[in-house]
C-alpha cells in the first residue's frame, strides 16, 4: 500500500468516524427533546418555559419563592413526571445496550435480555412476593411495599441466568446451548407464575397483572437513584468488550486467534447483561421487544461496528421506551396503557420481520 492509498484510507476512515459520531450527538440531541416534550403533556399541559424554570430552579437551589401555580408546577414536573422520564431512559438504554451485547455474544439476531429468562425469573420472584406477602428476606409486603416485590424480582432473575449458565457449562457453553437452556428455563419460571395466579386472591391477581404488564407508573427519585449507578457501571464495563465483540463476529475460532478469550468475555457480558437488566426488570416489570428492536435499528443506520452500535443502541432504546411511555400516558389520558402494551404492539411487527428476513440463517 503506497503512501496515497494510505492518506486516503485515513480520509476514509476519518470521515465515517466524524459521520457516525454526528449520528450519535443527533440522537442525544433527540432524546433530551423529546425527554423535555414528554415533560410538557399529559393530563395537566405544562408550557415549556414552565419546565425550563422549574428544573433551573431545582438545580441551582434557589430560595425564591414560588407562586401557587408555580408550586402545583414543581411537584407535577419534579416529583411525577421529570422522575418518569429519567427511569424511561435508563431503563431503555439498559435493555437495548444488554440487547446489542446478547446478539454479539450469541451470534443471534433474535437474542435480546429476555432470551435467558431473566424476565421470567423476575415475573416470578415479583409474583411470589406480591401473592405470598413476603421476599425470601423475610421483608413484609405491607411494610416495605415496592422494595420487597424489587429485591424479590432482582433474586429471581440472576438465579434464572445462574441456573442457565450453568447448564451451558455443562455442555461447553456454547451460544445454542445459552439459548436452548434460557427457554426452558422461562417456561419453567412461567409456569411458576400460571400457579400463583391461579392461588392469588383478587387484589394481589390485579396488582401482579399490572406488574407483569409493564410499565413506569411507580418511577420515583430513590428508584432512578438505585438504578443509575448499577447500569452506567455495567454499561461502561460493556462498552470495554467493543472491540472483542467485533472479533467474535466473525467466528469464535478467529476471535481466539485474535487473543479473545471468549468464555472469559461471555460470561462477564452474561453477568452485567444479567445485573443490567435484572435491575431495569424489578422496577418496570416487564417491558418487551426494546432490547431486540433498538439494536437492530442501530445497525441499520450505524453499522456493526460495537465501538458505536453500543451507544447507538443506548440512545435508541432510551429513545424509543420514553416515547412508547408518552404515547401510553396520553394517547387515551386520563386511562394510563400500560407501556408494556404499546412496545409489544410496536416489537412484535419488527419481530416478524426479523424472522422473515433472517429465516435462512436462523433455520439452517
Amino acid at each position: 500500500m503506497n503512501g496515497l492509498q494510505t492518506t486516503a484510507l485515513v480520509k476514509h476512515y476519518r470521515k465515517d468516524w466524524t459521520k457516525k459520531l454526528s449520528l450519535l450527538a443527533a440522537l442525544l440531541a433527540a432524546l433530551i427533546v423529546t425527554g423535555l416534550y414528554s415533560i410538557t403533556i399529559g393530563a395537566v399541559g405544562i408550557e415549556p418555559g414552565d419546565v425550563a424554570r422549574v428544573i433551573l430552579h431545582r438545580l441551582l437551589w434557589s430560595d425564591e419563592p414560588m407562586s401557587q401555580q408555580q408550586q402545583m408546577n414543581d411537584y407535577i414536573i419534579w416529583q411525577l413526571r421529570l422522575p418518569r422520564v429519567c427511569l424511561g431512559i435508563l431503563a431503555g438504554a439498559a435493555l437495548a445496550g444488554a440487547g446489542a451485547v446478547m446478539q454479539g455474544i450469541l451470534r443471534n439476531p433474535l437474542a435480546d435480555p429476555f432470551t435467558l429468562g431473566v424476565s421470567s425469573g423476575a415475573a416470578f420472584g415479583a409474583a411470589s412476593a406480591i401473592v405470598l406477602g413476603t421476599s425470601v428476606f423475610g421483608l413484609k409486603l405491607v411494610e416495605h411495599g415496592q422494595v420487597a416485590i424489587v429485591l424479590n424480582a432482582f433474586l429471581f432473575a440472576c438465579m434464572a441466568m445462574i441456573a442457565v449458565y450453568s447448564i451451558a457449562r455443562l455442555k461447553g457453553g456454547i451460544s445454542e446451548t445459552l439459548l436452548l437452556a434460557g427457554v426452558a428455563i422461562s417456561y419453567l419460571f412461567s409456569a411458576g407464575v400460571s400457579a400463583m395466579k391461579y392461588f392469588s386472591n383478587n387484589e394481589a391477581l390485579r396488582d401482579l397483572v399490572m406488574w407483569l404488564m409493564g410499565g413506569l407508573w411507580g418511577a420515583k427519585w430513590s428508584s432512578v437513584g438505585i438504578l443509575f449507578p448499577i447500569l452506567i457501571i455495567s454499561l461502561l464495563v460493556l462498552f470495554r468488550y467493543a472491540w472483542d465483540l467485533n472479533a467474535l463476529s466473525s467466528g469464535e475460532e478467529v476471535a481466539s486467534t485474535l487473543g479473545v478469550n471468549v468464555s472469559r468475555m461471555r460470561m462477564i457480558c452474561l453477568i452485567l447483561v444479567t445485573l443490567a437488566a435484572a435491575s431495569t426488570i424489578a422496577f418496570t416489570g416487564i417491558i418487551g421487544f426494546v432490547g431486540m428492536v433498538a439494536p437492530h435499528i442501530s445497525r441499520m443506520v450505524i453499522g456493526v461496528d460495537n465501538r458505536f452500535l453500543l451507544p447507538c443502541s443506548c440512545l435508541l432504546g432510551g429513545f424509543l421506551l420514553l416515547l412508547a411511555d408518552t404515547l401510553a400516558r396520553t394517547v387515551m389520558a386520563p386511562t394510563e396503557i400500560p407501556v408494556g402494551i404499546i412496545t409489544s404492539l410496536i416489537g412484535a411487527p419488527f419481530f416478524i420481520y426479523i424472522l422473515i428476513k433472517k429465516k435462512r440463517t436462523i433455520w439452517a
